[in-house]
């Protein structure tokens, strides 16, 4: 374990003026609070918060975040209450203590939807102090870096866990060496056998070529030395996952792969960034389409550098990044340069993004984002992506993740150019809109009045900004769609029972059902969350007693002892008049199944489980459901017409649900309510006398007699 003097020498060389009594105090307070506590390697636990105080040592930051390492266990696992530590070291730490506890609560490894609400508190976590994620990585960090003492479903979990959100997060904060080691680390256990061939891969390749790094840096010095630039040049082998990466997106080996090293030169100004690009350029031959200026058009973080690759010996490409010391500092530690120090005061790096602006311009478009499956979408696209620049036709340059379309730019631009897209320019030629846009392209966004997003803009647009608002609009398409179906069901209802659908029925069903107004009735109504016979019972309650002269559901099957209930099977959905059996089922009573039901199959070896029943003789309400596979025409007003025909056959909808949508026909399911197998022909054969329909078929689905089952 590191002794409290060595971690105060680590922070007293970048902050001659820190407090080491704090520091002191907090080891000391840290050290009483763990003891007796071991880590699952053996190790006293208070070696992990002093490991994870060093590798913050690492970024220069300040002493409360230093402190904060040394705590941040103690309110989870020991007696140490907030208010304690906030008496002994004050509220901000106190705060920066608590804040990282109550991120180690979440379970981000958690289902779906779970996972997305995590996601929302992290992000609020992280929006009161961005500190408490800056601690939380690096514990992150000292626990995959000594997983190995954890069960084997622990390792993959938490590497998981890595791979998905940690890793990715410190990318997006630009914390790029902390990025790649996660990465590293957690593909140690997810993949070893890949990782390990690689890593053969490269001895086998040094053993072949020599010490390639220190011939091409060397080189690099030699040429720079010869212009009279001053600058350090470092070469490396780029991580194996990053290797790993590269050979699944571009499908092929480690032989072929290139640009597997790196290098990197480090200047005293900005113009000797472009000097020593110059000359690494007359130097060796530039790859063409693989420059990338971040000094003139800056990451989102703050990351700035020049990007360029190159052949070089034996043909070998290498990339090569350029930039100053202060962007060097922002590359290796991204928003965490915000609090770093140098020489005892805070380093005022010019390129070090504002904490707070950097997280508002994340979070903005997920807080407008109510689906928790598409905020969840949204934060990965942002996290995962690299940038591309582009210009509008002034000039104005627009940010974009690799792989954006033409979509994505207009989203980009404003909302309301977007939802009104029609088509693209790409340097002045007209480009569908799911071409990938590059770098430095020209982007001319051709709108129309009238135009409105389509459902396949979500498969084109990359962007969270662009899916949130395209399915915002889609959202206030389909109310207006759902309304004008909503109001025909009515009407078709109404007159099923001799009535008349008028605005001051659909006012008091609204009102009576508690609903805001009319126009959500019919939105609910059409999108089937909420049936016609509930508003027609809202209006006149009176229409219950009218049918109580058919056979209630409780004795429409006969063959049951008194003390048995039942339920229809909702996989083949049998209809009176039809031949039944039941199948009893513990706890869930009887289902019962037509005779020709599929499902049955799973029976045969089960004779025991087997009843004998059929249907009451007499006269059914028309509440047995069944559906209805349906083919029409994509034309205006064909589906009124098809509900129109359903009602005008005594039958109700309950349930309406579109399963294609092709440029010249829709596909759906409709679930209607019918009396018996009569009925039910009555109701089909009118539907295929209809020329706008080009198919009707009865509609059973065998893998629901599961569902039902249980």
């Amino acid at each position: 374990m590191i002794a409290v003097d060595d971690l105060i020498a680590l922070v007293c060389n970048y902050n001659p003026k820190t407090n080491e009594n704090l520091l002191r105090e907090a080891y000391a307070f840290g050290l009483a609070m763990h003891e007796g506590q071991f880590r699952h390697s053996g190790e006293p636990y208070f070696t992990h918060p002093v490991a994870v105080a060093a590798i913050l040592t690492e970024q220069r930051l300040d002493d409360a975040t230093i402190v904060t390492a040394l705590l941040h266990d103690t309110v989870e696992d020991t007696k140490a209450s907030y208010s304690e530590v906030e008496k002994r070291f004050g509220k901000e730490i106190a705060d920066l203590v608590d804040g990282v506890t109550k991120l180690t609560n979440l379970q981000l490894s958690s289902s779906e939807t779970k996972q997305a609400e995590n996601f929302r508190k992290l992000f609020m976590a992280m929006s009161k102090d961005l500190r408490v994620i800056l601690v939380k990585l690096a514990d992150r960090l000292h626990n995959m870096r000594t997983i190995k003492a954890m069960r084997p479903d622990k390792q993959s979990q938490k590497a998981r866990e890595t791979m998905e959100i940690y890793a990715p997060l410190a990318g997006r904060m630009g914390m790029q060496s902390m990025r790649e080691e996660l990465e590293d680390l957690a593909f140690k256990v997810l993949n070893p056998e890949a990782r390990a061939s690689i890593m053969r891969r490269f001895v086998m390749l040094q053993n072949e070529t020599g010490d390639v790094i220190h011939r091409i840096t060397g080189d690099m010095r030699q040429e720079l030395d010869e212009v009279g630039i001053d600058a350090q040049v470092f070469g490396r082998a780029k991580k194996p996952y990053s290797i790993w990466r590269k050979m699944s997106e571009k499908d092929v080996g480690f032989s072929r792969l290139s640009d597997i090293y790196g290098f990197r030169v480090i200047t005293n100004s900005e113009d000797d960034c472009y000097r020593a690009l110059g000359v690494i350029h007359q130097r060796w031959r530039a790859v063409p389409g693989r420059f990338k200026d971040y000094i003139s058009q800056p990451k989102s973080n703050g990351y700035r550098s020049i990007h360029t690759t190159v052949s070089g010996r034996d043909g070998k490409r290498v990339e090569v990044q350029i930039r100053t010391r202060q962007m060097h500092d922002v590359a290796e530690t991204g928003v965490a340069a915000h609090w770093s120090y140098r020489d005892g005061v805070r380093a005022m790096n010019p390129f070090a993004v504002d904490p707070a602006k950097w997280l508002a311009g994340l979070t903005e478009q997920f807080n407008a984002e109510e689906d928790h499956d598409a905020f969840l979408e949204a934060v990965k696209l942002e996290m995962y992506t690299d940038k591309v620049f582009c210009f509008t036709p002034k000039g104005e340059v627009v940010k974009l993740p690799k792989g954006a379309t033409p979509i994505d730019f207009a989203y980009a631009i404003h909302t309301r150019i977007g939802n009104a897209c029609v088509g693209a320019k790409i340097d002045g030629m007209r480009v569908p809109l799911w071409t990938r846009v590059k770098n430095g392209q020209s982007i001319e966004i051709i709108t129309a009045e009238g135009q409105t997003p389509q459902a396949t803009w979500l498969d084109i647009a990359t962007t969270g900004k662009a899916r949130t608002a395209i399915r915002r609009a889609l959202r206030e398409v389909d109310r207006e769609r759902f309304s004008k179906l909503g109001r025909e069901l009515a009407r078709s209802a109404f007159d099923h029972v001799g009535k008349k659908a008028t605005d001051k029925a659909l006012e008091t069903a609204a009102r009576n059902l508690r609903l805001e107004d009319t126009d959500m009735l019919l939105a609910l109504l059409g999108s089937a969350e909420l049936t016609t016979r509930d508003v027609l019972h809202a209006v006149y309650p009176e229409l219950s007693e009218a049918e109580s002269d058919d056979i209630e559901l409780r004795g429409a099957v006969v063959g049951l002892s008194h003390d048995q209930h039942f339920t229809i099977a909702r996989c083949c959905q049998p209809l009176p008049g039809e031949r039944i059996v039941g199948i009893s089922h513990r706890g869930k009573g009887v289902i019962v199944h037509a005779i020709d039901c599929e499902a049955l199959a799973n029976y045969e070896d089960q004779p025991n489980r087997w009843m004998d029943l059929h249907w009451h003789a007499g006269k059914h309400p028309a509440i047995h459901a069944t559906t209805l596979n349906v083919t029409i025409g994509n034309d205006a007003g064909v589906l009124g017409r098809i509900c129109t025909l359903i009602g005008e056959q005594k039958a109700n909808i309950a349930d309406l649900v579109f399963v294609d949508r092709k440029p010249d026909f829709f596909r759906l399911l409709i679930e209607i309510e019918l009396r018996d197998a009569e009925h039910l022909h009555s109701v089909m054969s009118a539907l295929e006398a209809e020329s706008d329909v080009a198919a009707v078929q009865r509609h059973r689905d065998p893998t629901r007699a599961n569902m039902q089952a249980g």
